[in-house]
């Protein structure tokens, strides 16, 4: 009885350990797109009294689009001028499309 009740646990870790395994890990930017994504943001149409760090998560679509999954931002301004200006904007050379990309930005004061 003791040894499968052992068996048992060790079924159960294993099988666990297996499903904590994340294959969906968001993956860094490379520089040729981060700056095309610098240069769709260059010109906010609203003003900011402090820096704001975000980290923006997106994705692209078969059509190489950008998705934004996350502005990841308490700013209402910011989260609406990230998506307004990036989501579904045709990049030329896109990441692999339903990848989770991950981006970290700094908005400045003027």
């Amino acid at each position: 009885m003791k040894k499968l009740i052992l068996l048992a646990l060790a079924l159960m870790i294993s099988s666990a350990s297996l499903f904590a395994s994340n294959e969906n890990e968001p993956i860094e930017v490379n520089k040729e797109l981060r700056n095309q994504i610098v240069k769709l943001l260059k010109t906010p149409d609203f003003t900011i009294e402090k820096e704001i760090n975000v980290v923006l998560t997106f994705t692209f679509s078969t059509e190489g689009e950008l998705v934004v999954l996350c502005a990841g931002c308490k700013h209402k301004d910011v989260v609406n001028y990230i998506r307004k200006n990036l989501n579904y904007k045709k990049f030329e050379n896109p990441g692999e499309h339903n990848k989770i990309y991950k981006m970290p930005l700094k908005i400045r004061t003027g």
